[in-house]
């Protein structure tokens, strides 16, 4: 039965329902959704083997059929089953990067760092954030390890990765990196979080600062205690007591850095400096001060953007985010090509950049 085509009668041109047009492109690819190696075979008329070195950059094909091969496969829209790859060669040609939080400007240059070297090396990169929950990263580096990744560059949440163990059997790389792992032996890449908070805060004493407040992440976090390891240690080489009420650790939300930060510059003997635990406490404590009537001393630990622009600029104490993250996925892949035996501690320094906060002299 003939069924005729509507046509526009302003126009002149033929219209074609929706479903026209999907029948018809249904009728028209009948290599189906996802064409395969055969479907691009019969079309550049070569075989299978032909297709799969093209395919996987083997060598063994002619210029001229590699062409047709090539022809076949942009014409069809064929892709590589890279699951199919995986069952026959044993790995996937990813890495998994774990992060604390995906929004924190801090991982944004490490997170690309990792994914340059995993591009050089002819790797996808998935990422995810644990969000500093232990049962999450736990969660988050089993499915990854289960979707059959390679390696694994994590920035841990919790303490214990005996979880881990299993994996690293099997034959899972993995580089820790910001924070080592908990309860094993594996490669770790950090910044050296003691040696630069003892410098910050040294550089506090030597501008006369003697009540120097220190507000920084959880305890349990590794980074938070070095850091507090540092500023307590550069008071006591200045024969310095430390205060209580000079320290305060706890979560960076903006209230509770908020209160901390007023607290200690209220009462009768008032911090006159503040060193910062990390770049989210920097920011709330840059707004406190901001309101406060009184000139406070203030040197951040991490760089924050926009820090040279504020009046006066942050004086920060800056480790290099970048270079962690590139210092661990080549580790990563060194680990991976086996050219590595015994894991290794790699601790890179940081660089203390005055900009006028850190320089201000005690008011009192």
């Amino acid at each position: 039965m003939n069924r005729s085509i509507p046509v526009d009668d302003r126009t002149g041109h033929r219209t074609v329902p929706e479903t026209h047009r999907r029948a018809e492109r249904l009728a028209t690819n009948r290599y189906g959704n996802r064409p395969t190696m055969k479907d691009v075979a019969a079309r550049a008329g070569v075989g299978l083997k032909t297709v799969s070195r093209v395919v996987n950059g083997e060598p063994g094909v002619t210029t001229e059929t590699e062409r047709r091969v090539q022809e076949a496969i942009d014409a069809l829209g064929f892709r590589r089953n890279d699951s199919a790859r995986v069952l026959r060669k044993g790995s996937t040609a990813s890495i998994g990067l774990v992060l604390e939080d995906l929004a924190d400007p801090f991982y944004g240059p490490l997170s690309r760092a990792v994914e340059e070297v995993a591009r050089a090396h002819g790797a996808l990169l998935i990422n995810g954030s644990s969000a500093e929950d232990p049962q999450r990263e736990q969660e988050l580096v089993l499915a990854l390890c289960a979707r059959r990744v390679d390696g694994l560059v994590v920035i841990p949440a919790g303490d214990d990765h005996r979880y881990l163990e299993p994996e690293l059997q099997a034959g899972v790389a993995t580089v820790f990196v910001d924070r080592p792992a908990g309860h094993i032996d594996a490669d770790v890449v950090v910044s050296d979080n003691y040696g630069g908070a003892r410098d910050g805060v040294a550089h506090l004493i030597a501008h006369g600062h003697r009540r120097i407040g220190f507000i920084g992440d959880m305890p349990r976090i590794h980074t938070a205690a070095e850091r507090l390891r540092g500023y307590r240690a550069a008071l006591e080489d200045a024969g310095i007591t430390v205060e209580d009420s000079w320290m305060s650790l706890g979560v960076t939300d903006p209230e509770r850095v908020r209160r901390a930060t007023e607290e200690m510059l209220a009462g009768p003997s008032p911090v006159t400096a503040v060193f910062a635990g990390n770049n989210r406490v920097t920011v709330t404590v840059i707004r406190v001060l901001a309101e406060h009537r009184r000139p406070v001393a203030l040197v951040g630990f991490d760089d924050i953007e926009l820090a040279d622009l504020l009046q006066p600029g942050v004086t920060v104490v800056a480790q290099d985010a970048a270079a962690l993250g590139r210092t661990a996925a080549e580790r990563l892949f060194r680990q991976l090509d086996g050219t590595l035996l015994a894991p290794e501690r790699i601790e890179l320094p940081t660089r203390l950049i005055t900009r006028g906060s850190g320089e201000l002299p005690p008011t009192d």
